[in-house]
């Protein structure tokens, strides 16, 4: 799901989870026990699948209906492909119904939550590939050390530039520290365009966190509030107030990739989905993608994203809702999805082939490497939200008590569980 879309997202969580978890306490065969073994699965029966997902355009929809179509080739399985205008809540109404689809779109958030109700089938130890996706989004989708879902693409936050205004402010190289992105931002600030645009919630901030030495979660010891990163905040508040760096809301933008499409900033610290954003309303930019600066340490850090291939326990066809994801997450398969639509595959083989084909986004994937999930913590939806709102006061705020808060808000989360 793209991280403009993100409130909209954590709106429909609320709903659906409440509902969700009203099921999850009823009749409905749900069961929070651990899921069957490879051994004790039954063969996949020809009982027809229906996969849920929550879909970026045509592009999509139409490859994952390719997908599906030749899956049923191969398999003999019917597949329904339905296209969700509100995906978290008509997954949780499913669930609430007793009838989910076989197979969905899970993000992190969304996935702690129902792997904590005990929902889903933890199949991914029965596939051959389960030791080939890249650590970080194995640990988006790992709940109590164990690896429940299989990632389904990647994201990563870089360093996008314009390489017209580039030019024009005499720059060379990109800056490879904070006090170069400082400094280019500067230069590249005119009276109609500032010099760097970076979204205004947790999802575009927290990689500075950790470019500082810093970190947001421990185990179950929440760590927002630590001097690294109230010194990381404290450097994007300074951007801020001295205007060569902008939230998207400054801008009268949705989100930062439109500010950078529409030229109101040069720089912009945002993921690969701005591609197709960029290829498709802004076809006049001009534009290189660099790897994010480090930190005063030397602290390579960014943010991943990702979603993963839900299955539920009470799949009609669970066996042939597993063999339906092992062909989706199979190289060939992934890049087929890459070229159509731009996601980077999850699976380390399909990402060396990614680089390959699309050498000109090579840095999505090299920073995986270094790269940190984005938050996800069952329940948080709140206090996340809570956090992005004073995020996007940040300029007017106290860096020091925007965490405290922050870190009270999620650690009491985060105590509910324990």
């Amino acid at each position: 799901m793209k991280r403009k879309t993100a409130l909209t997202a954590l709106t429909a969580l609320t709903a659906g989870l409440v509902t969700l978890t009203t099921a999850c306490s009823s009749s409905n065969g749900f069961s929070s026990g651990t899921s069957p073994s490879a051994t004790q699965r039954a063969k996949a029966s020809k009982t027809p699948l229906t996969l849920m997902f929550g879909s970026s355009g045509t592009a999509e929809t139409n490859a994952v209906q390719a997908a599906a179509k030749a899956f049923t080739k191969q398999s003999g399985i019917g597949v329904q492909v339905i296209p969700a205008s509100n995906l978290t809540q008509q997954v949780a109404q499913g669930f609430a119904g007793g009838q989910p689809p076989d197979l969905f779109y899970l993000d992190p958030l969304t996935f702690q939550s129902y792997a904590k109700d005990g929902v889903l089938d933890a199949y991914p130890a029965s596939l051959p590939n389960a030791s080939g996706f890249s650590p970080a989004l194995q640990q988006a989708f790992t709940y109590q050390s164990t690896f429940t879902c299989d990632p389904k693409d990647a994201s990563t936050l870089a360093l996008y530039i314009n390489t017209a205004d580039w030019a024009a402010a005499g720059l060379g190289a990109p800056p490879a520290n904070w006090s170069q992105l400082q400094a280019d931002a500067k230069k590249l600030t005119t009276g109609g365009r500032v010099g760097l645009v970076i979204d205004q919630t947790h999802s575009g901030m927290d990689e500075f966190f950790y470019q500082n030495g810093g970190t947001v979660l421990d185990g179950d010891q929440v760590q927002l509030d630590s001097p690294q990163d109230v010194q990381a905040l404290t450097f994007l508040k300074s951007m801020l107030t001295q205007g060569i760096m902008k939230l998207p809301s400054q801008l009268n933008a949705g989100f930062s990739g439109q500010a950078f499409g529409e030229n109101k900033a040069a720089m912009d610290i945002i993921g690969n989905w701005e591609n197709g954003e960029l290829q498709t309303d802004y076809p006049n930019v001009k534009f290189k993608v660099y790897p994010l600066p480090t930190g005063p340490s030397g602290t390579r850090a960014t943010l991943s994203f990702t979603n993963c291939w839900g299955v539920p326990k009470q799949s009609k066809n669970l066996a042939g809702a597993i063999d339906f994801v092992k062909f989706l997450t199979g190289a060939q398969q992934e890049m087929t999805f890459a070229k159509a639509f731009g996601v980077i595959p999850s699976l380390e083989t399909a990402q060396t082939q990614y680089t390959q084909t699309f050498p000109q986004y090579a840095t999505f994937v090299q920073e995986l490497s270094y790269a940190h999930p984005d938050i996800a913590i069952a329940g948080a939806t709140q206090a996340l939200g809570a956090f992005d709102s004073a995020l996007a006061q940040l300029a007017s705020g106290n860096p020091a008590t925007i965490l405290k808060t922050a870190q009270t808000n999620l650690q009491a989360v985060v105590n509910q569980d324990k």
